[in-house]
């Protein structure tokens, strides 16, 4: 059931998302994504968003100026508005050509006020929002819109919305939640508990033990050997109470027994390849991680399991909780 920001519950599970829009076709075709998951009758609203873009301060400037400046200016910038009203039209059609009801899709224009990203963070904490998604290739072709200064800034400045940054194009509806003895760890299985209720995606709770390896070098290894083995077991026993309490959240927010599988992996010297080969082999549209884990260390985009992840991202949404 649907959960405000309070934490109480309502009757009926309806999922507020916004999804930022900069009129690429990349963006529009992300959109697929929430037909896949959620389909049309799915008690979903979706706040198509664009920011418009703001006039260089000096022309600004120049404008209290020159009347005729000010005039071509004020010219351009109700061009800005009709430009994102038929961006956010186009994008909303598409939703509404799939079944999604008109006055569950809301269209919004702000004029940007203090960074694309932080304008999206704000919009999304005063609306209440419960996931940001957006698309990891936007309108230019040289680089991923989500690798750099905005991605970076959304994560950092959105302390309450997850973020699901996705290819234009997700295929399979298989999701798949990174596990381990973290809080994060359990938020965002709480989060996915959430979206995921009423639907038919198949879930699976993923974990994997981490490889002595990473703190202890190969040649102590060599001479006790026995070690790795009874690093092993104590790992395996101490995610198993966690992998079950997961599995409870995930029934308790209303998914089905049947939707959830458990999968413990023995991991190698590297999480965000143990991750990677997983979705891979279970088939998976989907990955559900933490911002960060066991370290708390502040890792946000530039973690190095978060960061491997996306760089490797094919086909796949990567939904971020913090």
């Amino acid at each position: 059931m649907k959960r405000n920001r309070g934490g109480t519950m309502t009757k009926k599970p309806t999922k507020n998302i916004c999804v930022p829009i900069d009129g690429s076709e990349n963006a529009k075709r992300s959109l697929d994504y929430l037909n896949l998951i959620f389909g049309h009758e799915h008690s979903l609203k979706v706040t198509l968003l664009y920011i418009l873009p703001t006039l260089p301060p000096l022309l600004v400037e120049e404008q209290k100026k020159n009347s005729a400046i000010a005039k071509k200016l004020k010219a351009v910038e109700a061009k800005n508005v009709e430009v994102a009203g038929k961006y956010l039209s186009e994008a909303k059609a598409v939703l509404v050509g799939k079944g999604f009801s008109g006055t569950a899709v809301k269209t919004i224009h702000h004029q940007k006020e203090v960074g694309v990203a932080r304008d999206i963070c704000r919009f999304s904490d005063r609306s209440a929002t419960d996931a940001v998604m957006v698309s990891t290739k936007g309108r230019s072709r040289l680089q991923s819109f989500f690798m750099g200064e905005v991605s970076a800034n959304l994560l950092e400045h959105c302390p309450q919305s997850p973020i699901w940054l996705l290819e234009p194009v997700v295929k399979k509806k298989t999701v798949m939640i990174c596990v381990d003895n973290s809080e994060n760890a359990l938020r965002a299985v709480d989060h996915a508990g959430f979206m995921l209720s009423g639907t038919d995606a198949p879930v699976i709770l993923f974990h994997t033990k981490r490889h002595l390896r990473r703190f202890v070098p190969k040649e102590v290894l060599e001479e006790a050997p026995e070690l790795e083995e009874l690093w092993k077991q104590a790992a395996g026993e101490q995610i198993t109470p966690v992998m079950k309490k997961a599995n409870e959240m995930l029934l308790k927010a209303g998914l089905k027994e049947d939707q959830i599988s458990t999968k413990i992996v023995d991991g190698s010297r590297s999480a965000a390849n143990d991750i990677l080969k997983a979705v891979k082999r279970y088939d998976c549209g989907t990955i559900v991680m933490g911002r960060r884990g066991l370290t708390g260390v502040k890792e946000l985009i530039m973690g190095s399991v978060t960061r491997k992840v996306l760089e490797e991202l094919n086909e796949k949404a990567v939904w971020i909780v913090r």
